[in-house]
């Protein structure tokens, strides 16, 4: 892309800015507007409007109104409507990568396997419409018990800044196919690749079905205590989802949360040096700058390897350096804003200052044409003790802490020792080894010998404060429905 990427983000750009329900574009009933910045350069992409509470009671009307229309349609036919959904994510999948690199800050290269991902996500969904089954329930003669499983209403979902288009191309997908009307908040900081899908999909689903409200706190607030939101979602931080739980309590919905993780990558002594620091190199994210609640941020490494992994990160992290986003050679790029850069640069003075050894990075990166953006290099550090900020908070940035161990119950004890639980991998030639270690930690995803990785179909979310519910397989589908039960007195008449 080089010089020409400007033109091209403009190009790419959503036209519309405004508030995305009733199958129509309204603008926001405060008149507010806030500029989007791209993060890289500091510089303003475009103004998008606000939600404020009487923008989510109207969305919320109308979406009720789609819902009541598609609930009745037929579920292959949905499945129908849905793949064509993933064809246009897929044949506008560039452009959608370009925006989120310019707003998010992530590269685009990364983008784009993001678009992928939504698609498949959107495919995979429609395949399952007809799976929303029931059951029948013996009772004897002149008895039918069976049940049914029927979509909830209006779903509200509430989406994070690291992959802002896959989560609304993706996320809208399971509920969709369940019969639902979805309502995405797209992430404050980074709004425009929602909006712009909005634009290619509005002509495919009835009014109200598919609804997009920029916004902040007070509409994300909204949507998640409406009396007629019947679920809210959140991909967020644990606080973001304190809050939802809190407001969505009034009317008792239900929640489904994927939250904050500080996650373990242990690795025993008979793993191989090298395979293990390509995967903390790997599960770290770096190339999103860290800002993944999955990635394996703590790294405990047995004595025995210890010295042989840490000498080799030093040189495997140098395949990741800060650049522009919307250029195609970048592998890694900026953090999603100033108030987060600063926050992440507050650990990394805090790791110096406790006495953690800084193994790379450890700093800003300025240089050339990244002087007003949020760059930081990719970051490690040795000798860090339990005590330390960087081993007990998740810091959503490129920063990892090292920890050695020996023991491993004391081990254990530490890695399950926070009040998050999201993912772990383990690295051990022993299976009986790995797979005592899988039982033992408390994680929700768990990997063994790999790192990372999502697997559509394999249920993906938290135990303890990282979160409620599983998503990216059947579950998630289901947990979209009412299940009812229908008894049936053949000879009462």
């Amino acid at each position: 892309m080089g010089e020409s990427s400007r033109l091209d983000i403009e190009a790419s750009l959503p036209k519309h800015r405004d508030l995305y329900y009733g199958g129509r574009w309204h603008k926001p009933s405060a008149g507010g507007y806030e500029d989007t910045v791209n993060p890289a350069t500091g510089k303003a992409l475009a103004p998008v409007a606000v939600a404020t509470q009487a923008d989510v009671d109207a969305a919320v009307v109308a979406a009720d109104a789609g819902f009541r229309e598609w609930r009745d349609v037929a579920p292959l036919e949905r499945a129908r409507i849905l793949k064509e959904i993933a064809a246009r994510l897929r044949e506008h999948g560039d452009e959608l990568a370009l925006i989120d690199a310019a707003n998010c800050g992530n590269p685009y290269t990364e983008m784009r396997g993001d678009a992928g991902v939504a698609a498949a996500q959107m495919e995979f969904f429609a395949g399952l419409v007809t799976e929303m089954k029931g059951d029948t329930i013996p009772m004897g003669p002149e008895r039918v018990n069976m049940t049914t499983r029927e979509p909830m209403g209006v779903v509200a979902r509430i989406l994070a800044f690291n992959h802002p288009f896959m989560f609304c191309g993706g996320k809208m997908a399971a509920p969709l196919a369940a019969g639902n009307a979805v309502i995405i908040k797209p992430p404050v900081q980074a709004p425009l690749s929602a909006l712009r899908l909005a634009e290619i999909v509005e002509d495919l689903l009835p009014a109200g079905v598919f609804s997009v409200l920029p916004g902040g706190t007070e509409a994300g607030a909204g949507l998640a205590a409406h009396r007629d939101v019947a679920k809210v979602t959140l991909i967020g931080s644990v606080g973001a989802g304190r809050a939802v739980m809190h407001g969505a309590s009034d009317t008792i919905k239900p929640v489904l949360l994927e939250l904050g993780g500080k996650n373990a990558l242990i690795a025993y002594p008979d793993s191989d040096p090298d395979k293990v620091a390509d995967a903390i190199v790997a599960g770290m994210n770096f190339g999103w700058c860290g800002q993944s609640c999955g990635s394996t941020s703590r790294a405990f490494l047995h004595d025995e390897l210890h010295d042989a992994v840490v000498e080799r990160l030093a040189d495997k992290v140098k395949r990741f350096k800060p650049g522009i986003p919307t250029e195609e050679g970048t592998t890694m790029g900026s953090l999603v804003s100033r108030a987060h850069f600063d926050r992440v640069m507050g650990f990394i003075d805090s790791a110096k200052q406790e006495g953690a050894r800084v193994v790379a990075g450890g700093h800003a990166v300025t240089d050339g044409p990244l002087e007003d953006g949020c760059f930081i290099a990719p970051t490690i550090f040795a000798d860090v003790t339990p005590g330390m900020t960087i081993a007990r908070e998740e810091i959503f940035g490129p920063v990892l802490a090292v920890r050695r161990w020996s023991d491993e119950a004391e081990m254990l004890s530490e890695v399950n020792g926070l009040d998050v639980g999201l993912t772990c991998a383990i690295w051990s030639r022993d299976l009986s080894t790995a797979h005592r270690a899988a039982n033992r930690v408390e994680a929700g995803f768990v990997w063994i010998n790999e790192v990372g990785r999502h697997f559509l179909g394999a249920p993906f979310g938290g135990v303890k404060q990282s979160g409620i519910g599983r998503e990216e397989g059947i579950g998630e589908l289901m947990s979209f429905t009412h299940e009812k039960n229908i008894h049936i007195n053949l000879g009462g008449q």
